[in-house]
């Protein structure tokens, strides 16, 4: 085949045996397909591309979707050069012109080109070029750059050698993506067997705590988040969260941007990166050079987006990456819907359960309480020496009955899962696997009947919250929360044993958020040393009848 030639291309000679020449083109197609790792054999083939035509640099960059390179293996620069030079080539000048043509370009010398864009600094001086892509089924993936070849400019012969390594080069990446496939593909189905074991196993599951621990093993990501909305106004909140940095953003409101996590929540799975100048949707502190995000629908329902990240001096996500998270979520949701449905079946038998306590309360403790103050009143009047103790005991049965019908009423009225008791004991049940012993909670006051709805949404994100500070930075081995409801007002106090204040101080966002949801209500949240060498976490806030 007859390729067309730049005007300062030069002429063939041939500086070896054609003989030494094709027996060291078997040796470098040997090592090409001796590999199956892809990245092994990508390097394997740009070495092996310098060698075979004496090149003193080489490198094979990947092409993007996007038409750029999203991969550049350089071979024969020295690492101190590499980091003095800094940002990697994008694809543009004659390296551009080799993705543009799909066709080998080779020149006496790349900086007379017309097509140059000249060298960075602290670039090392290059003149002779080649360049010979490597296709795949029709598609360009690649190309293979060398340059300073020892003999002289590279002729002809080297075209032909490097165009009859690169086709051989892509059967042995195309034998190296069909391996990594298959690695993925045991991966994947090795991460949902134990996904759905730990969901369906775990008798006080966090389903989407477990979601995000495997997702980060299963990506080879920084850090892993479960992403959802917050209600009818469409903000976003990372639900639970794993990795580095997970401590800055479990809880937090993510600001409006356009990446990936909001086309995932809009149900397009996609990938955004820094370069592309889309910025990542976390705080700085958290590593997300490279953002991938897809949509997680239970049962028909989009209910979250599953996110993971990586940083800048990590790879890159890519499409593969994307489709193997897409698969991850498809059937992760299923282990989700089973392990809700069990939880849904456990709630109903809580509210059965309760129901029947209920009827019990009232058609036989009650009546037996009332019997036995009716006979106590009797008593009193057939032994008027004993009434006064009498009337004292009949006073303790009729608050005792009156407790009881209040219970009553709470238990009949408000489903389980619904009242405030249940989901601050959630939470609470929630963080037993992340702390060092499980929390002492106490209730005082009629918790139930004087919290609402929105109040009872307050304190329970701000129970979570001060779970999730002390488990990421306190070292406690115990921890002491108390919600008191009085006339006035509604307190939750949380102590811990831990290493005092500082291991709060680098989480101020939280702390922020905690005392907004306070002010709004009226109220006050203070953080202070407390008696067991720890943390005292205290939330106040006055108590307000709803308008129905």
């Amino acid at each position: 085949m007859t390729w067309p030639t730049p005007q300062n291309a030069v002429p063939d000679f041939r500086p070896q045996t054609a003989q030494r020449r094709l027996r060291n083109l078997v040796e470098a197609s040997q090592r090409v397909t001796g590999e199956l790792d892809l990245e092994h054999v990508l390097r394997q083939i740009a070495e092996s591309a310098v060698a075979l035509v004496e090149a003193q640099y080489g490198a094979l960059g990947v092409l993007s979707s996007c038409g750029g390179l999203e991969k550049f293996i350089h071979i024969g620069m020295p690492e101190d050069t590499v980091e003095r030079i800094g940002h990697l080539p994008e694809g543009h000048g004659v390296l551009g012109a080799v993705i543009d043509s799909a066709c080998p370009i080779r020149l006496r010398d790349l900086n007379t080109d017309p097509r140059a864009v000249g060298f960075p600094e602290n670039h090392p001086p290059m003149d002779t070029f080649l360049g010979v892509p490597i296709t795949i089924d029709g598609e360009t993936f690649g190309n293979l750059y060398l340059t300073n070849r020892a003999g002289g400019p590279f002729t002809s012969d080297d075209e032909d050698l490097v165009t009859t390594l690169a086709a051989t080069a892509a059967i042995a990446i195309s034998n190296a993506r069909q391996y990594g496939e298959a690695r993925r593909a045991q991966r994947l189905s090795e991460t949902l067997n134990e996904v759905t074991a730990a969901l369906l196993a775990s008798p006080h599951y966090d389903a989407f705590g477990i979601l995000t621990q495997h997702l980060a093993s299963l990506t080879e990501a920084d850090m892993a988040s479960v992403i959802v909305s917050d209600g009818d106004d469409e903000e976003l909140r990372v639900q639970d969260a794993w990795g580095t940095g997970a401590a800055l953003v479990e809880g937090i409101g993510l600001r409006p941007h356009d990446g990936a996590v909001p086309r995932a929540m809009d149900g397009q799975p996609s990938i955004s990166s820094e370069s592309l100048g889309e910025p990542g949707p976390f705080v700085a502190e958290v590593p997300q050079a490279s953002v991938m995000a897809v949509p997680l629908e239970v049962q028909g329902h989009r209910a979250a987006a599953l996110c993971v990240t990586r940083a800048e001096q990590r790879a890159p996500f890519a499409a593969e990456d994307l489709t193997l998270l897409s698969e991850f979520a498809g059937q992760a949701s299923l282990a989700v819907a089973l392990a809700w449905a069990r939880a849904d079946r456990h709630r109903l038998e809580i509210v059965e359960d309760r129901t029947r306590i209920a009827r019990d309360l009232h058609d036989h403790v009650i009546q037996r309480l009332f019997g036995a103050g009716l006979g106590l009143q009797a008593h009193a009047s057939a032994h008027p020496e004993c009434a006064d103790a009498m009337e004292e005991q009949v006073a303790l049965i009729d608050a005792a009955i009156s407790d009881i019908r209040t219970a009553v009423f709470t238990l009949q009225t408000r489903s389980s899962s619904d009242t405030p008791r249940h989901r601050l004991l959630s939470v609470v049940t929630e963080f037993s696997g992340r702390l060092a012993t499980m929390p002492r909670l106490a209730f005082a006051g009629p918790v139930d009947l004087v919290v609402s709805r929105s109040l009872a949404d307050d304190l329970v994100a701000v129970l979570r919250e001060s779970l999730t500070n002390i488990a990421r930075h306190a070292d406690a081995k115990a921890v002491r929360i108390e919600i008191s409801a009085a006339e006035s007002d509604v307190t939750l106090t949380v102590d811990d044993d831990g290493v005092g204040l500082s291991a709060h101080s680098d989480r101020r966002s939280g702390k922020d958020n905690l005392a907004a949801r306070a002010r709004a209500h009226g109220g006050a949240f203070t953080v202070s040393p407390n008696e067991l060498g720890g943390t005292r976490v205290q939330w106040t806030v006055p108590l307000v009848k709803e308008i129905p």
